[in-house]
This record gives C-alpha cells, sequence and structure tokens, in this order.
C-alpha cells in the first residue's frame, strides 16, 4: 500500500513535471508572434511613409517641371514682347529727319522709283485740314525764318513722344503745335504723316484720314505720300468704306510697285480676299 501510494507521488509529479514546459512554450511563441506583427505593422507604416514621400517627392519634382516650364514660358513670351515693341519702334522710326541732318536741312525730295502722281490716276478725295477741328491750312505759308535747332527739336520731341513712349494723344497735340509753329519747314510733310499715325492709333480714323489726305494734297511727291497712301486706304477700310478702301491699296501697288507700302496693300487685300469667302 506504502508502494502504490508511492508511486503514485511520482507519477503525480512526473505529470506535473511533463506538464509544466507546456505553458511556457505557449507564452514564448505567443510573444514571438506579437513580435512579428508588430514588426509586420512597422514594416507596413514605413512602406506607407515612404510611398508617401516618394509620392510628395514626385509631386515636388512635377510643380517643379511646372515653374520651370512657366519661367521658359514667361521668358518666351518676355522676349516676343521685347521683339515686339523694337518691330513697333522701327516702324515708327523716321529716317526722314536723319536724311534732312545729312543733307543739311534741304527739302525732301520724291522718292526714288516711285512715280508722282498723274492726272489720268484715281486718287482719294482730298479733305481739306480746315475743314476739320484743329486742323490749319498745310500748305507752307511765308513766316519768319525759324531757329533750326528749335524747329528740330519740336519735331523730334513729338516724335519720341509717339515711338518712344506710345503717347499718341499727347504726340497729337505736339504735331500739330509743330505744325502751326513751322509752317515753312521741310519736316512739316513728315509731320503731317506722324499726325495722321497719332490719330490712327488712337483709332480716330477720321482725323487719321484728313491728315493723311492733306499729306497727299498739299505735298505731293514727299517721301511720305506712298506711305500715307497706304494709310488712306487703312482708314477707309477702318470707317467702312470697304470699296474705296481697296480700291485705294490697289492703287498703291500700281503707283509705288516694290516699295514697302505696296507689299502692305497686297497683304492686305489678300486678307480681306480671305474674310470674303
Amino acid at each position: 500500500m506504502g508502494r502504490q501510494h508511492f508511486v503514485c507521488v511520482l507519477t503525480v509529479v512526473a505529470a506535473l513535471v511533463a506538464a509544466t514546459p507546456a505553458p511556457v512554450q505557449a507564452q514564448r511563441l505567443s510573444l514571438a508572434e506579437r513580435v512579428t506583427l508588430l514588426e509586420n505593422q512597422a514594416n507596413a507604416e514605413n512602406r506607407s511613409a515612404g510611398q508617401a514621400n516618394l509620392e510628395t517627392q514626385n509631386r515636388m519634382t512635377q510643380l517643379q517641371a511646372e515653374v520651370s516650364a512657366l519661367r521658359n514660358q514667361i521668358e518666351t513670351l518676355t522676349h516676343e514682347i521685347e521683339q515686339l515693341k523694337q518691330r513697333n519702334r522701327d516702324q515708327y522710326v523716321d529716317l526722314d529727319s536723319r536724311l534732312l541732318r545729312l543733307e543739311g536741312g534741304e527739302p525732301a525730295a520724291a522718292s526714288t522709283g516711285a512715280p508722282a502722281p498723274t492726272a489720268a490716276a484715281p486718287a482719294p478725295a482730298p479733305v481739306e485740314p480746315a475743314a476739320s477741328p484743329g486742323f490749319t491750312d498745310a500748305a507752307p505759308v511765308a513766316a519768319p525764318p525759324a531757329d533750326p535747332a528749335m524747329e528740330e527739336a519740336a519735331y523730334q520731341a513729338a516724335l519720341d513722344t509717339l515711338v518712344e513712349r506710345f503717347e499718341a494723344d499727347q504726340s497729337a497735340r505736339m504735331f500739330q503745335a509743330f505744325i502751326n509753329d513751322y509752317p515753312a519747314s521741310p519736316l512739316v510733310p513728315n509731320a503731317w504723316y506722324w499726325l495722321g499715325e497719332s490719330y490712327y492709333v488712337t483709332q480716330n480714323y477720321e482725323l487719321a484720314l484728313d491728315a493723311f489726305q492733306a499729306l497727299l494734297s498739299a505735298y505731293p511727291g514727299s517721301r511720305k505720300e506712298a506711305d500715307a497712301f497706304l494709310k488712306v486706304g487703312y482708314c477707309q477700310i477702318a470707317l467702312g468704306q470697304r470699296a474705296a478702301g481697296e480700291a485705294t491699296l490697289r492703287e498703291v501697288s500700281v503707283r509705288y510697285p516694290g516699295s514697302e507700302a505696296a507689299a502692305k496693300a497686297e497683304s492686305r487685300l489678300r486678307t480681306l480676299a480671305l474674310e470674303n469667302r
């Protein structure tokens, strides 16, 4: 009986000993699983953060590229604007005054290669400048000799106001004052032309037409004749006188073949023809 009791005790102890490592092992496996789970979560978070960082970097790179492209566009547009300004300046630069200085202030002669108007060739009906407000008689009248330096300075100031500062309203007043103050000046035909340009760029087409026709009427054969004839056509078209304007432009090509004015007239006629299609 005692022996059996002892065996039973040993059996129970052995069972306890055998059973003891099971919870510890289970506990160790549970901790490992927890560590693995935490590592997986950390890795997932890292991957998510890394993906977010990558997207942020890609977005920043894209924005930088867009900013660079916009800067390039701005630089290109700025350059084009400067070129347009320069072309406008070149278009309005008056070489006649420089030529007159080189020639010693002699009156301008008719441009070579451009035939003088003939009686048989139709021309726009001249409008007397006195009929328009602010205009005076276009023909030179007797006047006391003017100081050439003051005369040229007044003309150049008016021209600079138009082509350098683009203040057409002010330049119109200055050119009109020049015509009134220096009626005998050889620069008066040019002043009439630039007076017309001053009105034209401000869309005062009626006054511009009067100025250009005054030049053609009072100063036939001037260096500005072809350009004034061209602008008469432009003004007529702008005023809704389409047929008269087209006839004037065709006449420019006939009167001044090979000139820049003729090329512009032909280009405008082609544009008008396309508009009619």
